[in-house]
């Protein structure tokens, strides 16, 4: 049985699981599913249609699943959020709903810190085991890879992406693709080098941060031409995932690097 303050107000509509806790003057609107054992602290707004999944911690004063602020959105809009298990929400933190200009959802994944004022905009996607700090701002339809990591108040320019275990410096102003791996800082963000402490806590062996930082001398050091650098990581990512991993993300970006 879920357990809802007295001052809380939830939709007969919604849908809470067990061990749900609701704190005061949270408001739970129609169309919200929430997973078992989630803690939604007091003050907070979900709006529907969401879902979110199990064991999520969500702070005093976040708004979760509003209409977005771009300005074609309407609340009659089929668009969502969709929240996985075991998130950290913090204080003052709005997560957006997508919009009809794509799919009209946006998703966050597992196991993700997001820390006060973070701001997520309709249609983001946000991959899993992440790191937002505090102030963190994406703008619309921006996706963020696995176990990458924001230091505080880093903006992030509309339709970037941001690839798995790449870490910013606080305040950086991202305006391009970010390749996966990369440490990145400045206005605008310009890479600094491999990411090599984060790797290493994550199991990368010697040899495999050794591929990763020759791919990273060759796209950013080498003063080669974006075809032949492609062309030589070609033949490197025979002999490495994570160079492929890194080959994949160049062909497929639609902002180009920040280099």
């Amino acid at each position: 049985m879920a357990n809802i303050h007295p001052t809380a107000i939830v939709d007969p509509r919604a849908e809470l699981e067990e061990g749900v806790e609701i704190g005061p003057y949270s408001i739970v609107d129609a169309g919200v599913r929430i997973g078992v054992n989630t803690w939604v602290g007091p003050h907070v707004v979900l709006r529907g249609p969401m879902t979110i999944g199990r064991d999520n911690k969500i702070f005093q004063f976040a708004s979760l699943g509003e209409v977005s602020q771009d300005k074609t959105a309407r609340r009659e809009d089929p668009t969502r959020v969709e929240i996985g298990d075991g998130n950290t929400i913090r204080e003052y933190v709005t997560i957006q709903r997508g919009t009809l200009k794509e799919q009209g959802v946006t998703r966050i994944g597992n196991d993700n810190w997001i820390m006060a004022q973070v701001h997520i905009a309709h249609d983001c996607v946000v991959g899993s085991h992440t790191i937002l700090a505090n102030g963190t701002t994406l703008a619309g339809h921006v996706t963020i890879e696995d176990w990458v990591g924001l230091g505080g108040y880093t903006l992030v320019h509309q339709f970037c992406r941001i690839g798995a275990h790449a870490f910013t410096g606080g305040g950086a102003v991202v305006l391009r693709d970010l390749l996966p791996f990369v440490i990145a800082e400045g206005h605008p963000a310009r890479p600094r080098g491999i990411n090599t402490k984060g790797l290493e806590r994550r199991g990368f062996t010697a040899q495999d941060i050794e591929e990763i930082k020759d791919a990273y001398k060759l796209i950013y050091l080498s003063g080669a031409l974006m075809a032949e650098v492609k062309e030589k990581l070609k033949e490197k990512a025979r002999q490495s995932v994570h160079v492929a991993r890194m080959l994949a993300f160049i062909e497929t970006s639609k902002r180009a690097l920040s280099r």
